[in-house]
């Protein structure tokens, strides 16, 4: 009976998979690499699949110069000043405070550390033993051991409670040494998903964040997890969620893009349905995602999150050239959704990236015909 249905899933997957392979009509069709019929992604500038970055989803070489002197020194002083000199209320700190935890995680989770090997993340313990009372490094701890929780163990058991619940106490603390600062309130939206917060406790926290930052993207990225579906709320909750805060967006915010991510949560695992991609709720969102990013700043560290996202769904819904504009933008950094979901982000990226290309160029684009 289980190869019946391994079998009949390989038969749905194929119907899955097939338009996007090849176009009845003689549009695309991959081929092998080094096919005389291939389309190089190369031929447009894009990076080599080995040399993506996967650490964050759009560049910020002060933050990668920083990280690279703390994993070489293993000394915390440089990012406690990168930190201490990064607005508190913007998005560009919310990510330097994820990829400063997300760093000090997987250093442990490599080297664990045993009788005669310190282990790794150290330099993030020495951080809150010599500075108690600083806020970035309180922050950073704090994100830091909800990383842990999701990393090392499962929601529901014992082991996971017990980290989030520290995660919860340390959120405390460093909302103590910074009134003003959302941040710690946003890393809690993670630990009121992983705790299950009731909705009337989930929606105080959420006040909170909105009395700091209202237009924060980020932290309503991470609230939409608690609404949707597979955590505490549903696909209606998730939707209207993600719609008030497209409706109440001010001029030139990304919050118009909210309904795409929603919409991404909710995707069917399995699409038997012609033309899904370009049915009106999916259109929809992506218009709206298209002129958050046209009225956006350049340079809002949201940016490249949104592109990422619009690069999957513009894909599935055919429309090569509206990919290839994104693309041009963002790749070379890739740690944004959907990729990071993938075991190999950069073998999904590049899969989507060589059907863009392809489709780009059944289509008569060229190099030539892209603008940059």
């Amino acid at each position: 009976m289980e190869i019946i249905w391994v079998l009949m899933a390989i038969v749905l997957l194929g119907f899955v998979l097939l338009p996007f392979l090849r176009r009845r009509r003689g549009g695309i069709e991959l081929v092998a690499p080094g096919h005389p019929d291939a389309a190089d992604p190369a031929n447009y500038g894009f990076v080599l699949q080995e040399e993506l970055d996967i650490r964050m989803p759009g560049p910020d070489q002060d933050l990668l110069d920083v990280l690279d002197v703390v994993q070489h020194t293993q000394h915390y002083r440089a990012a406690a000043q990168l930190l201490a000199g990064t607005e508190a209320e913007g998005e560009r700190r919310w990510q330097r405070v994820q990829a400063f935890a997300g760093a000090a995680s997987l250093e442990l989770s490599r080297r664990p550390g045993g009788v005669s090997e310190t282990p790794g993340g150290q330099w993030l313990r020495v951080w809150r033993t010599e500075a108690p009372k600083d806020a970035g490094g309180a922050a950073v701890h704090a994100e830091f051991l909800v990383q842990q929780a999701w990393r090392t163990s499962a929601p529901g058991t014992d082991e996971f409670r017990i980290i989030m619940e520290e995660a919860k106490a340390a959120c405390g603390e460093a909302a103590l040494l910074a009134p003003g600062d959302p941040i710690p309130y946003i890393v809690e939206l993670s630990v009121a998903r992983g705790l299950a917060y009731p909705r009337a406790e989930f929606e105080q926290l959420w006040l909170k964040i909105l009395d700091r930052a209202p237009a924060h993207m980020g932290a309503h990225l991470v609230a939409l997890h608690y609404w949707c579906e597979k955590w505490h709320g549903s696909r209606e909750l998730a939707t209207s969620f993600a719609e008030a805060a497209a409706a109440r967006a001010p001029r030139g915010s990304l919050l118009a893009a909210m309904p795409l991510f929603a919409v991404f949560e909710h995707l069917p695992e399995v699409n038997l349905v012609s033309g899904f991609y370009q049915s009106e709720v999916v259109t929809k969102a992506v218009h709206g995602a298209l002129f958050a990013v046209h009225a956006a700043r350049p340079d809002d560290p949201m940016l490249a999150h949104v592109r990422h996202l619009l690069v999957f769904f513009l894909v599935r819904s055919e429309r090569w050239a509206e990919a290839m504009n994104q693309l041009i933008h963002v790749d070379g950094h890739i740690g944004a959704l959907p990729w990071t979901l993938s075991p190999d982000p950069a073998a999904e990226f590049a899969v989507y990236r060589a059907l863009a290309v392809a489709g780009y160029e059944a289509n008569g684009g060229s190099p030539a015909t892209l603008p940059h």
